[in-house]
């Protein structure tokens, strides 16, 4: 690391995930700068730097002095792609925590040769979606080939924030889900099943649902057929007009809201199955991305190009590393 880029940079920091994130990288002690188009609060002895998305020249004076950029600004189809052209032109590396498939799929292909002739890493979707299944999967299957993998999440509540709002409205791209090892177009009207989870969640209805774990796994691993499934209480949670937004219950900020993510892979030598459950689906996306920037913060950090966070780094050592203060993980075979 350049001895003149020191900072990690969050931009969209004032919003509900930036707050957590400039939380934890204070937490770790990792020097931080909080970016975005206006800066109406920031912590205490934290800088602010004001730079809208079409301000090139701010953007760019913004992130000159940082080493990793990490983006909480969403709907990511909209912010990632000049967030992700500053910092290739001044050098930083790049986080985001996008869900939304088109986002985390353009990223990669648009941005993954440039940025290794750069010598800089992009990594999309790191965070609760995209990001944990991603890691959970590249712990459980390595390098192996599988034949049929399902993403399987259960929420007690989605009580949904502003941006998640927002990206919802702005994201009417088709979904997608691998078979038969090409990304396709979802089956509509989507399916639903019967989900067994093993934790407090237990026996949950569930509806097709896929995020960018569908597009960060499928990046790097060898899956034949990939699916992911939501619980339809949530869902009809998200989309009610009147669900409230999350609101804190501890001193970390966090909501009430539990979760329960479990990965299946299904293959000749049988079935296992990786499992996380934790607290606040937006609280946890924290610890993933500063996890990620402390990691490419260390001398010896030498990947390049746009890589997911389980192709990026020992998936089972991150979630360890993660796991010990955040996150309950397991691993199983039959």
């Amino acid at each position: 690391m350049s001895k003149n880029k020191e900072f990690v940079a969050v931009y969209g920091a004032t919003g509900h995930t930036g707050a957590f994130v400039i939380a934890e990288l204070l937490r770790r002690r990792l020097p931080v700068i909080a970016v975005g188009r206006d800066m109406p609060r920031v912590p205490a002895g934290v800088t602010a730097r004001i730079a809208a998305l079409d301000d090139a020249a701010a953007l760019d004076e913004a992130f000159a002095d940082c080493a990793v950029v990490i983006n909480c600004a969403g709907p990511f189809l909209d912010t990632a792609s000049p967030i992700i052209e500053a910092a290739l032109r001044v050098g930083s590396a790049y986080v985001d925590v996008t869900a939304e498939q088109a986002s985390a799929l353009s990223t990669f292909e648009l941005y993954h040769e440039r940025a290794r002739a750069r010598g800089v890493t992009i990594i999309p979707a790191a965070g609760f979606y995209g990001g944990l299944a991603d890691l959970l999967a590249s712990t459980l299957v390595g390098q192996h080939s599988v034949d049929d993998m399902t993403v399987a999440i259960a929420l007690d509540h989605w009580w949904p924030t502003k941006g998640t709002r927002k990206t919802g409205e702005r994201n009417h791209v088709p979904r997608v889900v691998v078979k038969n090892g090409s990304l396709v177009p979802m089956t509509v009207p989507t399916t639903k099943t019967e989900w067994t989870f093993d934790s407090a969640h237990g026996v949950q209805e569930m509806e097709e649902m896929p995020f960018s774990e569908i597009i960060t796994i499928s990046r790097h691993l060898h899956v034949r057929n990939l699916r992911a499934y939501l619980n339809t209480s949530s869902l009809n949670e998200v989309r009610a007009e009147a669900t409230p937004q999350p609101v804190a219950v501890d001193a970390h900020g966090r909501s009430a809201q539990t979760f329960a993510i479990e990965v299946i892979a299904h293959d000749s030598a049988g079935i296992r199955r990786a499992a996380a459950q934790g607290q606040d689906i937006y609280a946890v996306t924290a610890p993933l991305v500063v996890e990620a920037a402390a990691r490419m913060l260390e001398p010896s950090f030498a990947r390049s190009g746009a890589l997911s966070l389980g192709e990026a780094f020992d998936a089972a050592d991150f979630l360890r590393s993660v796991g010990s203060e955040h996150l309950m993980f397991e691993l199983s075979a039959t």
